[in-house]
């Protein structure tokens, strides 16, 4: 499997690309990982700027309707260019349905206060941890990633939802900003720990991603680990949250995230009912 080869996208008209989404960045139910929507709108909006010293710094997402596997088609607008600044706006589409609205901002590099408050958890190094994979009854999409777990593996009736640990693609490749992006949502979602086996789908309703370095940056290589971690505070009338920091190995960080979801989680009876079929 090939992240430049998953997003990649066909001139189609003015500052609108097809695509073809695959089947392996699935969470079930014929849905797709919100962090793959979010890499490829990504690039989209990339290529719309055509400014290589315009940097993403801001993208919100607003996922409307499951994105499944198939032909889909992003159009973006520039929506205000100014001096340093340039807003847009993107629509992916899958025939008549619009699975996808996002606001983003691209800007250049410039000075101000530079600090970070904000360390990177204490962990092991990533070759010095298993390689975790897929388990029965869980989202496809984690097939993409390489995780080496230092907190919180899902389903453990934790306390706190709180997980986190090193991630790179299985293929390898540099840390730019549509992988940033779909490292953004990359991550089992926090409050799987705290049930005790899989049980529904927990989609993105929507996802902020703050990017807060350059992209890629000078001084990592293809195949470097980032460390991501995870935390949901609160649950509650069938939405939770989730704040996500992504730091680069040695430290800085590279982006913040945030994202509402809902809980669709089957109900014991409806498990009980499943399993004596």
């Amino acid at each position: 499997m090939s992240f430049d080869a998953d997003i990649a996208l066909r001139a189609s008209g003015p500052r609108t690309f097809d695509l073809d989404v695959p089947a392996h960045w699935g969470i079930g139910r014929g849905a797709t990982n919100g962090g793959y929507v979010a890499a490829v709108i990504t690039r989209a909006l990339e290529e719309a700027v055509a400014d290589a010293d315009r940097l993403p710094r801001s993208l919100t997402i607003h996922y409307l309707a499951a994105c499944g596997p198939g032909p889909a088609r992003i159009a973006t607008t520039v929506e205000r260019g100014g001096g340093s600044l340039t807003t847009l706006s993107a629509r992916m589409t899958e025939g008549d349905a619009t699975v996808a609205l996002a606001l983003a901002t691209f800007g250049l590099t410039r000075p101000g206060l530079d600090f970070q408050h904000a360390p990177m958890p204490e962990a092991p190094p990533p070759d010095e941890l298993p390689d975790w994979r897929l388990e029965a009854g869980m989202p496809t999409f984690p097939v993409n990633w390489e995780y080496r777990w230092c907190f919180g593996p899902p389903y453990t009736r934790a306390e706190r939802a709180v997980t986190g640990g090193w991630i790179r693609p299985r293929e390898p490749r540099i840390v730019d900003a549509p992988l940033v992006a779909a490292m953004a949502d990359g991550w089992i979602p926090p409050v799987l720990l705290l049930l005790d086996h899989p049980r529904g789908i927990v989609p993105t309703i929507d996802l902020t991603i703050h990017f807060r370095s350059e992209l890629p940056p000078a001084d990592m290589a293809p195949g470097d680990y980032s460390f991501a971690l995870f935390s949901s505070r609160v649950g509650a009338e069938g939405y939770w949250e989730s704040d996500g920091v992504i730091w680069s190995r040695d430290g800085r960080v590279l982006a913040q995230a945030r994202q509402l979801a809902v809980f669709r989680l089957r109900a014991e009876s409806e498990k009980r009912a499943g399993d004596a079929r």
